[in-house]
């Protein structure tokens, strides 16, 4: 049987170093929230850098803020004059991740919305080269139907934690497992897109909008 935290220890160890930063706010992330499982991490971040880099976005949506650290990853591959709207619906979490924004030297570049995604959204007038869907898994169908309307041609979507811990096609009852399976049934389904879904993680599913 392959040992997976032997083998995701072992990418760790022979991929590129965090920046300093990341290293700090992973810190403080575990430290002081509940739930410090929900940071991207080392290797889920680096992608997200590296996809950020090939793309080198204008406009990025972020949905699901949490403390900042796929923020920061994110913003490392936009363009001169580019922006990352990022939504968190917890406002408590602002405070850890407004403070490593303003070290990231990122003010300017993020900008924070605080509430809803349904309802925030809609309002944005933007149209977004990369979004990256990670809030609530509930939510990820809407949140997807409103994002893709304003994703350019060839823009990409990322969806996180598809395979939810493994229990994705496992014929498992529990509400969650259904909700994400119908969600990757739904992508493979829709004809506006290509999609890749990736192990990586908890599952990393990347959207390409035809």
């Amino acid at each position: 049987m392959i040992d997976f935290k032997r083998i995701n220890a072992y990418c760790e160890l022979h991929s590129s170093s965090p920046r300093q930063i990341l290293l700090e706010l992973e810190r403080e992330t575990h430290l002081k929230t509940l739930a410090p499982q929900m940071l991207s991490g080392r290797l889920q971040g680096l992608l997200l850098t590296f996809i950020s880099r090939w793309i080198r976005p204008t406009s990025i949506l972020e949905i699901g803020t949490f403390t900042g650290y796929g923020t920061i990853c994110l913003s490392a591959g936009l363009s001169e004059n580019g922006v990352v709207h990022t939504i968190e619906v917890n406002p408590e979490l602002s405070h850890i991740s407004g403070k490593y924004f303003k070290k990231a030297g990122l003010e300017k570049r993020v900008v924070c919305h605080a509430g809803d995604a349904k309802h925030i959204v809609p309002i944005i007038d933007e149209t977004f080269d990369l979004v990256y869907l990670d809030a609530g898994k509930h939510d990820y169908q809407l949140h997807y139907e409103l994002t893709i309307k304003k994703v350019r041609k060839n823009g990409v979507i990322l969806a996180d934690n598809v395979l939810w811990g493994g229990k994705v096609g496992t014929n498992l009852n529990d509400k969650d497992t259904q909700i994400l399976e119908s969600f990757n049934k739904m992508i493979e389904m829709d004809p506006r897109v290509e999609n890749l879904l990736l192990p990586v993680r908890d599952g990393l599913m990347i959207i390409i909008k035809k």
